[in-house]
């Protein structure tokens, strides 16, 4: 008996120590994205991170960001959802034609591998959402940019704008001396030859830029800048590098956002605001319909959205954030977006037939 009675005493004794080391543990600790959350965000959440995981990787494309930027975004994101280090981002910078091409080519083989695309051109992402190409899901962070969604800059359950950019003109301080204020100005601020310009016969962003433009600057203008006999150029590093390197000493579609990574980097580049306005080109970032990845195609949305993602973009990229409250790390490269002066610009109006009337006017303007 007393042997039976040892035993229990042995098992209680066991028991309540393996409650004391369960009631030890700590907690599970949750992602970041958990904090703060609504019961029901964090079952929305929690459903899609592990559906997320399943698919284990994500594709996107897109024509600004650069290799450091995406980086940091994708080691931040995997922290954010609490993804493993396995957690695959397959990321493609291309130049906006080409990942035109490359997503009409997908849909239309009806093989599609890229989740998600980003591509300054507003008209271009109106059009895939029209035809249905465009996956709809109404991110919770499009609540902070119906703003802009409402200037036209978007649409919601749809897309939204990662980042949005500028071309405008820009120069070295330390080869050309520059004090204009208007597009005016630029006419013969440089020697014939020593001007860049966007090629808009070979780019989607800089015809959309053009399509703007020409809504404050008639085609004498731009007669008189191609008399001025500028290089056509098509990516923005190519423009801000010839500036640095003295090649050319002054750019007519400069990007603020290569003006601050140059300048990182020793650079002495500066950009003018024309008063006239300048064309905002946001950065439209949509889901594809038939995404291989849609889960986590939608976290990735999510959090490029979210203000830690804003962030990391923007001292990143110094693009100009749509996130309405959002304050801008890098004022003197992406101010606020209400403190710009913008060109009106209907985009979804621009169906493709006007774009191809503008892009035959400025090539028989520049004949490049």
């Amino acid at each position: 008996m007393k042997y039976v009675l040892r035993a229990a005493v042995l098992a209680a004794a066991a028991v309540v120590g393996l409650a004391k080391s369960s009631g030890a543990q700590e907690p599970p600790v949750l992602p970041p994205v958990f904090l703060g959350a609504s019961a029901e965000e964090k079952a929305r959440l929690t459903e899609l991170i592990a559906a997320a995981k399943k698919e284990g990787s994500l594709t996107y494309w897109d024509v600004v960001i650069q290799p450091e930027t995406n980086d940091a975004l994708t080691a931040a994101f995997r922290k954010f959802y609490g993804l493993p280090n396995g957690f695959q981002i397959h990321y493609q910078l291309s130049a906006t034609a080409p990942l035109v091409t490359r997503v009409e080519q997908e849909i239309n083989a009806n093989r599609v591998t890229i989740d998600v695309a980003a591509v300054g051109s507003p008209s271009w992402a109106f059009e895939r959402a029209a035809a249905g190409d465009a996956l709809e899901y109404d991110s919770p962070q499009y609540k902070f940019y119906a703003d802009v969604m409402a200037r036209g800059l978007g649409r919601k359950g749809i897309f939204a704008f990662n980042g949005a950019y500028l071309f405008v003109p820009m120069w070295s301080t330390d080869r050309t001396k520059f004090e204009g204020k208007s597009w005016k100005d630029v006419i013969n601020a440089v020697p014939a030859g020593r001007i860049s310009i966007g090629d808009v016969s070979k780019s989607v962003a800089y015809l959309a830029t053009y399509a703007g433009q020409r809504n404050v600057l008639d085609v004498n203008y731009f007669k008189a800048i191609a008399a001025m006999k500028p290089s056509f150029l098509i990516r923005s590093e190519q423009v801000a590098g010839r500036l640095v390197t003295g090649e050319d000493l002054m750019a007519f579609s400069g990007m603020p956002t290569r003006a601050y990574q140059y300048n990182q980097k020793g650079g002495k580049l500066k950009f003018m605001l024309p008063e006239e306005g300048a064309v905002l080109l946001p950065q439209s970032m949509f889901i594809l319909a038939k995404a291989p990845h849609p889960n986590a195609a939608k976290l990735w949305v999510d959090f490029v959205l979210s203000e830690p993602g804003q962030t990391i973009l923007v001292k990143g990229e110094a693009m100009v954030s749509g996130r309405s409250g959002f304050k801008s790390p890098l004022p003197d490269y992406a101010p606020g977006i209400d403190s710009l002066k913008l060109i009106n610009v209907d985009w979804q109006g621009l169906s493709s037939d006007k774009l191809k009337g503008l892009r035959e006017e400025w090539t028989g303007v520049f004949n490049p």
